[in-house]
């Protein structure tokens, strides 16, 4: 099987190029992956850990995936608001030195209970609290080696205020396809998706790759995954949405051909599961090079995957008539492993 890609690309910013090293690292540099602290760093660099200032603007005509047919999303854009630049984003980037704590998470918002600045009334900021407090400092602590980036923004507004804090950095996802076609001209194309439309805000997200190299563990259904990994823990709502729903799986549960949503949200608002989340939706996974239990293929593992939300659909169609309204409370992904290599 071939696996040719084809993308037509327009960009507004080479900081693109961060992203693409990042989610490299898994199969490539991770295999290899030696111990740097913060010392060895700072005699590089003048500095110990390195404040990225991002602003960005993404669009891709066409990104296609090819093996007998072709898998194509159509019209990707992403953005800020209204089509304007996706700004006030500041990644840091740390190698942590033993024991070190960095910022995490809510951290941010545990340094701000800590001053004062926010009152432990709130559940979500006493929990933040105790959370993320670690020897008098706020954050996560981390082994030496561990390749630590945290996305937040820029600048949060007013100290005192959670809605600027959770709202200082927003987006939009546009896709106008997602299709399915044959080659030479056989078998048409098919519609999976159509007029994709996601507007919100992302909350603080972390990538952690594990400077575990040569250290391996035995998932619970046997997967053998190595030590060395990328970590994956973001929050984020949806306030605006929309999107066809033509014909596609998702997860091997839901089938929703011939759907049209309409003023989608996405949360964590209701239910028994929101301490800790802000009102925000959140999904964790990790990935790394593993070994199948079932088959004793290696490949790519995507293990302790976990994604927490409530949705809400106010305008769901069937056809072209609404059927009236969904909401999914506590909806939870658990216990989810995948191992994904080539056939």
């Amino acid at each position: 099987m071939m696996y040719p890609h084809t993308c037509r690309r327009t960009m507004r910013s080479t900081a693109l190029s961060l992203w693409v090293l990042a989610f490299s690292l898994p199969t490539t540099a991770m295999a290899e992956f030696q111990p740097l602290d913060d010392g060895i760093l700072s005699g590089v660099t003048g500095q110990a850990g390195v404040t990225i200032e991002l602003e960005t603007k993404i669009s891709i005509d066409r990104l296609s995936w090819k093996d007998e047919g072709m898998l194509s999303v159509n019209n990707l854009r992403i953005s800020g608001h209204n089509d304007t630049v996706l700004d006030n984003i500041k990644l840091t980037v740390d190698i942590a030195g033993t024991g070190e704590v960095l910022e995490h998470g809510f951290s941010e918002i545990a340094r701000r209970a800590s001053a004062g600045l926010l009152g432990t009334s709130d559940a979500n900021v006493a929990d933040a609290l105790t959370k993320y407090s670690v020897n008098g400092e706020f954050g996560k602590q981390f082994n030496s080696g561990d390749l630590v980036i945290h996305l937040g923004a820029t600048d949060y507004g007013d100290e005192t205020s959670l809605t600027d804090y959770l709202r200082a950095v927003d987006f939009e996802l546009e896709v106008e396809s997602v299709t399915t076609s044959g080659t030479g001209g056989n078998g048409g194309t098919a519609s999976l998706f159509s007029d994709v439309f996601l507007q919100g805000y992302v909350g603080p997200t972390d990538l952690v790759i594990r400077n575990a190299s040569g250290s391996n563990r035995t998932l619970g259904n046997g997967n053998i995954v190595s030590g060395a990994e990328l970590q994956l823990d973001t929050h984020f709502e949806v306030t605006n949405g929309r999107l066809n729903w033509d014909a596609a799986d998702v997860i091997l549960l839901f089938n929703f051909a011939a759907v049209g949503i309409e003023g989608l949200q996405i949360h964590n608002r209701r239910g028994n599961d929101t301490l800790g989340h802000f009102g925000m939706a959140s999904v964790t996974a990790k990935l790394s090079k593993g070994t199948s239990s079932a088959t004793g293929i290696e490949g790519l593992s995507v293990h302790d995957v976990e994604f927490r939300a409530d949705i809400d659909m106010p305008v769901f169609k069937v056809g072209q008539v609404s059927i009236g309204s969904v909401q999914f409370t506590d909806f939870a992904i658990t216990n989810t492993t995948m191992m994904v290599y080539g056939h």
